[in-house]
Protein backbone atom coordinates (compact mmCIF):
# COMPACT_ATOMS: atom_id res chain seq x y z
CA UNK A 1 0.00 0.00 0.00
CA UNK A 2 1.38 3.29 -1.19
CA UNK A 3 1.29 6.14 1.59
CA UNK A 4 1.33 9.74 0.93
CA UNK A 5 2.16 13.07 3.09
CA UNK A 6 0.01 15.83 1.57
CA UNK A 7 1.83 19.27 3.16
CA UNK A 8 -0.37 22.23 2.43
CA UNK A 9 -1.86 24.96 4.51
CA UNK A 10 -4.33 26.37 2.59
CA UNK A 11 -6.97 23.78 4.49
CA UNK A 12 -9.45 23.59 1.49
CA UNK A 13 -6.79 22.71 -1.05
CA UNK A 14 -5.64 20.09 1.31
CA UNK A 15 -8.71 18.29 1.92
CA UNK A 16 -9.13 18.61 -1.64
CA UNK A 17 -6.00 16.19 -2.16
CA UNK A 18 -6.55 14.16 -0.09
CA UNK A 19 -10.21 13.20 -0.92
CA UNK A 20 -9.05 12.77 -4.23
CA UNK A 21 -6.05 10.52 -3.98
CA UNK A 22 -8.25 8.91 -0.64
CA UNK A 23 -11.18 8.02 -3.37
CA UNK A 24 -9.16 7.20 -6.58
CA UNK A 25 -7.23 4.47 -4.93
CA UNK A 26 -7.84 2.06 -1.75
CA UNK A 27 -4.09 0.96 -2.33
CA UNK A 28 -3.26 4.66 -1.12
CA UNK A 29 -2.57 5.71 2.36
CA UNK A 30 -2.87 9.63 2.80
CA UNK A 31 -1.70 11.36 5.44
CA UNK A 32 -1.55 15.66 5.96
CA UNK A 33 0.51 18.11 7.28
CA UNK A 34 -0.84 22.17 7.93
CA UNK A 35 2.71 23.22 7.58
CA UNK A 36 6.02 23.02 6.09
CA UNK A 37 7.91 22.72 9.68
CA UNK A 38 5.11 19.87 10.86
CA UNK A 39 5.18 18.49 7.75
CA UNK A 40 9.72 17.77 8.03
CA UNK A 41 8.93 16.22 11.06
CA UNK A 42 6.52 13.77 10.06
CA UNK A 43 8.83 12.66 7.17
CA UNK A 44 11.84 12.81 9.49
CA UNK A 45 9.65 10.35 12.11
CA UNK A 46 7.64 8.17 8.99
CA UNK A 47 8.43 6.36 5.47
CA UNK A 48 6.25 7.93 2.57
CA UNK A 49 6.28 6.71 -0.39
CA UNK A 50 5.53 10.17 -2.27
CA UNK A 51 5.18 13.65 -0.43
CA UNK A 52 2.89 16.31 -2.30
CA UNK A 53 4.23 19.49 -0.87
CA UNK A 54 2.81 23.78 -1.47
CA UNK A 55 5.49 25.85 -2.62
CA UNK A 56 4.09 28.98 -0.33
CA UNK A 57 3.86 28.20 3.05
CA UNK A 58 4.86 29.87 6.71
CA UNK A 59 6.92 29.06 9.43
CA UNK A 60 9.32 26.75 6.71
CA UNK A 61 8.46 26.86 2.63
CA UNK A 62 8.19 24.13 0.55
CA UNK A 63 11.78 24.52 -0.86
CA UNK A 64 13.35 24.56 2.26
CA UNK A 65 11.36 21.40 3.05
CA UNK A 66 12.55 19.73 -0.42
CA UNK A 67 15.96 20.25 0.54
CA UNK A 68 15.65 19.18 4.05
CA UNK A 69 14.16 15.73 3.25
CA UNK A 70 16.37 14.90 0.73
CA UNK A 71 19.10 14.94 2.51
CA UNK A 72 17.75 12.87 5.22
CA UNK A 73 15.55 10.52 2.56
CA UNK A 74 16.77 11.20 -0.81
CA UNK A 75 14.50 8.63 -2.57
CA UNK A 76 11.26 10.07 -1.63
CA UNK A 77 9.62 11.63 -4.78
CA UNK A 78 8.31 15.34 -4.25
CA UNK A 79 5.46 16.54 -6.44
CA UNK A 80 5.44 20.41 -5.63
CA UNK A 81 2.16 22.65 -5.37
CA UNK A 82 2.44 25.71 -7.10
CA UNK A 83 0.27 28.97 -7.55
CA UNK A 84 -0.13 30.83 -10.55
CA UNK A 85 2.72 33.30 -9.67
CA UNK A 86 5.05 30.30 -8.74
CA UNK A 87 6.35 29.15 -11.90
CA UNK A 88 9.72 30.41 -11.75
CA UNK A 89 10.24 28.52 -8.30
CA UNK A 90 8.61 25.81 -8.81
CA UNK A 91 10.75 24.91 -12.20
CA UNK A 92 13.93 25.59 -9.38
CA UNK A 93 12.03 23.12 -7.07
CA UNK A 94 12.76 20.75 -9.98
CA UNK A 95 16.37 21.32 -10.31
CA UNK A 96 16.29 20.72 -6.94
CA UNK A 97 15.37 17.21 -7.35
CA UNK A 98 11.11 17.36 -7.05
CA UNK A 99 9.88 14.82 -9.62
CA UNK A 100 7.45 17.37 -10.74
CA UNK A 101 4.53 20.24 -9.71
CA UNK A 102 0.90 20.95 -10.57
CA UNK A 103 -0.66 24.24 -10.39
CA UNK A 104 -3.20 25.65 -7.94
CA UNK A 105 -6.57 24.71 -8.43
CA UNK A 106 -5.29 20.83 -9.43
CA UNK A 107 -6.28 19.58 -12.03
CA UNK A 108 -7.95 16.07 -11.30
CA UNK A 109 -6.24 14.26 -14.37
CA UNK A 110 -2.80 15.38 -13.99
CA UNK A 111 -2.74 15.42 -10.48
CA UNK A 112 -3.23 11.42 -10.88
CA UNK A 113 -1.63 10.75 -13.47
CA UNK A 114 1.25 12.45 -12.02
CA UNK A 115 1.27 10.57 -9.03
CA UNK A 116 0.88 7.40 -10.38
CA UNK A 117 4.32 8.07 -12.39
CA UNK A 118 5.95 9.18 -9.44
CA UNK A 119 4.87 5.93 -7.82
CA UNK A 120 6.59 3.74 -10.60
CA UNK A 121 9.92 5.93 -10.28
CA UNK A 122 9.94 5.36 -6.27
CA UNK A 123 8.97 1.55 -7.27
CA UNK A 124 12.29 1.84 -9.90
CA UNK A 125 14.61 3.29 -7.57
CA UNK A 126 13.80 0.93 -4.52
CA UNK A 127 14.44 -2.25 -6.90
CA UNK A 128 17.90 -1.05 -8.45
CA UNK A 129 18.94 0.72 -5.05
CA UNK A 130 21.22 -2.51 -4.13
CA UNK A 131 22.65 -2.39 -7.39
CA UNK A 132 25.84 -0.41 -8.40
CA UNK A 133 25.18 1.59 -11.55
CA UNK A 134 28.35 0.74 -14.28
CA UNK A 135 28.13 2.38 -17.77
CA UNK A 136 28.86 0.69 -20.55
CA UNK A 137 32.42 0.47 -21.66
CA UNK A 138 30.84 1.75 -25.20
CA UNK A 139 30.05 4.92 -23.32
CA UNK A 140 32.62 6.08 -21.33
CA UNK A 141 33.18 9.76 -21.12
CA UNK A 142 37.66 9.86 -20.89
CA UNK A 143 39.09 12.56 -19.54
CA UNK A 144 39.74 14.31 -16.04
CA UNK A 145 39.67 17.82 -16.54
CA UNK A 146 37.88 20.58 -14.52
CA UNK A 147 35.00 20.69 -16.97
CA UNK A 148 34.63 16.94 -17.81
CA UNK A 149 34.51 15.75 -13.67
CA UNK A 150 31.73 18.53 -13.09
CA UNK A 151 29.90 16.65 -15.34
CA UNK A 152 30.59 13.36 -14.11
CA UNK A 153 29.49 15.03 -10.70
CA UNK A 154 26.07 16.34 -12.29
CA UNK A 155 25.44 13.45 -14.05
CA UNK A 156 25.60 11.52 -10.25
CA UNK A 157 23.45 13.43 -8.75
CA UNK A 158 20.73 13.78 -11.33
CA UNK A 159 20.43 10.06 -12.89
CA UNK A 160 19.05 8.78 -10.14
CA UNK A 161 15.82 11.68 -10.84
CA UNK A 162 13.60 11.64 -13.07
CA UNK A 163 13.93 15.38 -14.25
CA UNK A 164 14.36 16.24 -17.80
CA UNK A 165 17.87 17.43 -19.10
CA UNK A 166 18.81 19.40 -21.84
CA UNK A 167 22.51 18.84 -23.31
CA UNK A 168 24.03 21.38 -25.25
CA UNK A 169 27.13 21.83 -26.86
CA UNK A 170 28.28 22.05 -30.65
CA UNK A 171 29.25 18.41 -32.95
CA UNK A 172 30.84 16.17 -31.98
CA UNK A 173 31.57 17.16 -27.97
CA UNK A 174 29.87 13.96 -26.78
CA UNK A 175 26.40 14.76 -25.51
CA UNK A 176 24.70 11.29 -27.11
CA UNK A 177 27.46 10.05 -24.16
CA UNK A 178 25.89 11.91 -21.47
CA UNK A 179 22.62 11.30 -22.39
CA UNK A 180 23.84 7.25 -22.29
CA UNK A 181 25.40 7.91 -18.72
CA UNK A 182 22.01 9.26 -17.30
CA UNK A 183 20.25 6.52 -18.40
CA UNK A 184 23.14 3.70 -17.59
CA UNK A 185 22.53 5.33 -13.86
CA UNK A 186 19.22 5.79 -13.53
CA UNK A 187 16.92 3.18 -11.79
CA UNK A 188 15.60 2.99 -15.93
CA UNK A 189 18.65 1.23 -17.14
CA UNK A 190 17.03 -2.05 -17.39
CA UNK A 191 14.40 -0.73 -19.55
CA UNK A 192 15.00 0.65 -22.95
CA UNK A 193 17.05 3.57 -24.15
CA UNK A 194 14.89 4.70 -27.27
CA UNK A 195 17.23 7.09 -29.61
CA UNK A 196 15.56 9.80 -32.08
CA UNK A 197 17.83 11.92 -34.06
CA UNK A 198 15.45 14.68 -35.19
CA UNK A 199 17.52 16.42 -37.51
CA UNK A 200 17.95 13.02 -39.47
CA UNK A 201 13.86 12.64 -39.64
CA UNK A 202 11.69 14.69 -42.75
CA UNK A 203 9.47 17.13 -41.09
CA UNK A 204 6.52 15.05 -42.33
CA UNK A 205 7.40 11.65 -40.76
CA UNK A 206 8.56 12.94 -37.55
CA UNK A 207 5.02 13.13 -35.58
CA UNK A 208 4.69 9.49 -36.82
CA UNK A 209 8.04 8.18 -35.89
CA UNK A 210 7.72 9.28 -32.55
CA UNK A 211 4.33 8.97 -31.81
CA UNK A 212 3.24 6.16 -34.25
CA UNK A 213 0.44 6.36 -36.66
CA UNK A 214 -2.47 4.26 -36.79
CA UNK A 215 -3.63 2.24 -40.55
CA UNK A 216 -4.35 4.82 -43.00
CA UNK A 217 -3.36 7.79 -41.29
CA UNK A 218 -1.66 8.76 -44.39
CA UNK A 219 -0.75 6.71 -47.62
CA UNK A 220 1.97 4.86 -46.82
CA UNK A 221 0.11 4.08 -43.38
CA UNK A 222 -0.41 -0.07 -44.31
CA UNK A 223 -0.67 -1.04 -40.64
CA UNK A 224 -0.70 0.24 -37.35
CA UNK A 225 2.54 1.15 -35.79
CA UNK A 226 3.99 1.88 -32.57
CA UNK A 227 6.03 5.44 -32.49
CA UNK A 228 9.64 6.05 -30.09
CA UNK A 229 7.64 6.99 -26.86
CA UNK A 230 5.81 3.80 -26.71
CA UNK A 231 9.07 1.84 -27.69
CA UNK A 232 10.70 3.76 -24.60
CA UNK A 233 7.83 3.14 -21.95
CA UNK A 234 8.99 2.86 -18.79
CA UNK A 235 12.51 3.95 -20.19
CA UNK A 236 14.16 6.83 -21.25
CA UNK A 237 13.87 8.29 -25.20
CA UNK A 238 16.53 10.53 -26.12
CA UNK A 239 15.57 13.93 -28.47
CA UNK A 240 18.79 14.01 -30.28
CA UNK A 241 18.97 17.92 -32.13
CA UNK A 242 15.75 18.81 -30.89
CA UNK A 243 16.36 21.96 -32.51
CA UNK A 244 15.68 21.00 -35.52
CA UNK A 245 11.98 19.42 -34.61
CA UNK A 246 9.00 21.34 -36.40
CA UNK A 247 6.67 23.03 -34.36
CA UNK A 248 3.68 20.77 -34.88
CA UNK A 249 5.88 17.90 -33.18
CA UNK A 250 7.14 20.10 -30.71
CA UNK A 251 3.18 20.69 -29.45
CA UNK A 252 2.77 16.97 -29.67
CA UNK A 253 5.99 16.20 -27.17
CA UNK A 254 4.87 19.12 -24.95
CA UNK A 255 1.49 17.31 -24.76
CA UNK A 256 3.42 14.26 -23.78
CA UNK A 257 5.47 15.87 -21.14
CA UNK A 258 2.78 17.33 -19.19
CA UNK A 259 -0.02 14.50 -19.45
CA UNK A 260 2.55 11.47 -19.52
CA UNK A 261 0.95 10.49 -22.50
CA UNK A 262 0.56 10.62 -26.46
CA UNK A 263 -1.83 9.87 -29.41
CA UNK A 264 -1.03 8.00 -32.79
CA UNK A 265 -0.80 9.73 -36.13
CA UNK A 266 -4.79 9.51 -36.74
CA UNK A 267 -6.02 8.44 -33.74
CA UNK A 268 -7.95 10.39 -31.23
CA UNK A 269 -7.10 7.42 -28.62
CA UNK A 270 -4.83 8.13 -25.55
CA UNK A 271 -2.18 6.28 -24.48
CA UNK A 272 -0.03 6.18 -20.87
CA UNK A 273 3.41 6.29 -21.45
CA UNK A 274 6.13 6.52 -18.26
CA UNK A 275 9.01 8.00 -19.89
CA UNK A 276 12.08 9.80 -19.01
CA UNK A 277 12.75 12.27 -21.93
CA UNK A 278 16.55 13.38 -22.18
CA UNK A 279 17.11 15.84 -25.07
CA UNK A 280 20.43 17.65 -27.05
CA UNK A 281 20.62 20.07 -29.30
CA UNK A 282 24.21 22.24 -30.65
CA UNK A 283 21.44 25.54 -31.39
CA UNK A 284 21.20 28.20 -29.29
CA UNK A 285 17.26 27.45 -28.35
CA UNK A 286 17.05 31.03 -26.48
CA UNK A 287 17.60 32.62 -30.23
CA UNK A 288 15.58 29.71 -31.88
CA UNK A 289 12.76 31.01 -29.37
CA UNK A 290 13.05 35.18 -30.37
CA UNK A 291 13.23 33.84 -34.21
CA UNK A 292 9.70 31.81 -33.51
CA UNK A 293 11.30 28.59 -34.52
CA UNK A 294 10.82 26.83 -30.87
CA UNK A 295 8.29 26.75 -28.13
CA UNK A 296 9.16 28.54 -24.87
CA UNK A 297 7.03 26.28 -22.78
CA UNK A 298 8.56 22.86 -24.45
CA UNK A 299 12.04 24.84 -23.26
CA UNK A 300 11.13 25.02 -19.46
CA UNK A 301 9.75 21.57 -19.43
CA UNK A 302 13.06 20.26 -20.97
CA UNK A 303 15.63 22.35 -19.44
CA UNK A 304 14.95 21.42 -15.98
CA UNK A 305 18.80 20.67 -15.89
CA UNK A 306 21.40 21.99 -18.28
CA UNK A 307 24.48 20.17 -19.13
CA UNK A 308 26.80 22.21 -21.57
CA UNK A 309 29.14 20.02 -22.91
CA UNK A 310 32.79 21.65 -23.57
CA UNK A 311 34.28 21.84 -26.83
CA UNK A 312 37.39 19.84 -26.89
CA UNK A 313 39.36 22.78 -27.43
CA UNK A 314 38.27 23.93 -23.74
CA UNK A 315 39.56 20.74 -22.56
CA UNK A 316 42.70 20.20 -24.23
CA UNK A 317 44.19 18.74 -21.43
CA UNK A 318 42.18 15.42 -21.77
CA UNK A 319 43.65 14.93 -25.41
CA UNK A 320 46.57 12.86 -24.06
CA UNK A 321 43.71 10.54 -22.61
CA UNK A 322 42.20 10.76 -25.02
CA UNK A 323 44.66 9.44 -27.75
CA UNK A 324 45.32 6.49 -25.40
CA UNK A 325 41.78 5.48 -25.30
CA UNK A 326 41.20 5.97 -29.25
CA UNK A 327 44.25 4.13 -29.85
CA UNK A 328 43.84 1.14 -27.89
CA UNK A 329 40.46 0.88 -29.42
CA UNK A 330 41.15 1.13 -32.63
CA UNK A 331 44.05 -1.29 -32.85
CA UNK A 332 41.67 -3.57 -31.13
CA UNK A 333 38.99 -3.36 -33.58
CA UNK A 334 41.60 -3.64 -36.29
CA UNK A 335 43.49 -6.50 -35.32
CA UNK A 336 46.68 -4.71 -35.12
CA UNK A 337 49.76 -4.16 -32.19
CA UNK A 338 48.99 -0.95 -30.00
CA UNK A 339 50.88 1.78 -31.43
CA UNK A 340 52.14 4.54 -28.92
CA UNK A 341 52.31 8.25 -29.86
CA UNK A 342 55.39 10.01 -28.87
CA UNK A 343 55.32 13.11 -26.71
CA UNK A 344 56.12 15.40 -29.32
CA UNK A 345 53.06 13.87 -31.68
CA UNK A 346 50.67 14.52 -28.52
CA UNK A 347 52.37 17.83 -27.80
CA UNK A 348 51.30 18.58 -31.42
CA UNK A 349 47.70 17.28 -31.65
CA UNK A 350 47.13 19.11 -28.31
CA UNK A 351 47.70 22.84 -30.06
CA UNK A 352 45.21 22.07 -33.05
CA UNK A 353 41.88 24.02 -33.31
CA UNK A 354 39.32 21.04 -32.91
CA UNK A 355 36.50 22.66 -34.76
CA UNK A 356 35.01 18.72 -34.91
CA UNK A 357 35.75 18.27 -31.65
CA UNK A 358 36.20 14.42 -30.11
CA UNK A 359 34.99 13.28 -33.28
CA UNK A 360 37.03 14.72 -35.61
CA UNK A 361 40.19 13.88 -32.78
CA UNK A 362 38.87 10.09 -33.12
CA UNK A 363 39.30 10.29 -37.27
CA UNK A 364 42.99 11.94 -36.80
CA UNK A 365 43.87 9.70 -34.45
CA UNK A 366 42.50 6.52 -36.82
CA UNK A 367 44.40 7.66 -39.45
CA UNK A 368 47.61 8.17 -38.18
CA UNK A 369 47.69 4.79 -37.06
CA UNK A 370 46.75 2.99 -39.86
CA UNK A 371 49.48 5.82 -41.75
CA UNK A 372 52.72 6.39 -39.14
CA UNK A 373 55.45 4.31 -38.21
CA UNK A 374 55.47 2.09 -35.39
CA UNK A 375 55.29 5.00 -33.22
CA UNK A 376 53.49 8.07 -34.35
CA UNK A 377 56.07 10.77 -34.31
CA UNK A 378 55.55 14.70 -34.76
CA UNK A 379 56.58 14.56 -38.24
CA UNK A 380 53.52 11.46 -38.60
CA UNK A 381 51.34 14.07 -37.53
CA UNK A 382 52.78 16.99 -39.55
CA UNK A 383 52.20 14.72 -42.84
CA UNK A 384 49.15 12.63 -41.96
CA UNK A 385 46.56 14.62 -39.53
CA UNK A 386 45.72 17.44 -42.29
CA UNK A 387 45.33 20.10 -39.91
Amino acid sequence: MSKILVIEDEAAIRRVLVKILSEENDAYTVEEAEDGLKGLETIKNNDYDLVLCDIKMPKMDGVEVLEAAKKIKPEIPFIMISGHGDLDTAVNTMRAGAFDYISKPPDLNRLLTTVRNALDRKELVVENKILKKKVSKNYEMIGDSDEITAIKDMIEKVAPTDARVLITGSNGTGKELVAHWLHEKSARSGAPFIEVNCAAIPSELIESELFGHVKGAFTSAVKDRAGKFEAANKGTIFLDEIGDMSLSAQAKVLRALQESKISRVGSDKDIKVNVRVLAATNKNLKKEIEDGKFREDLYHRLAVILIKVPALNDRRNDIPLLIGHFSKKITSEQGIPDKRFSSGAVKLLQGYDWTGNIRELRNVVERLIILGGTEVTEADVKLFASK
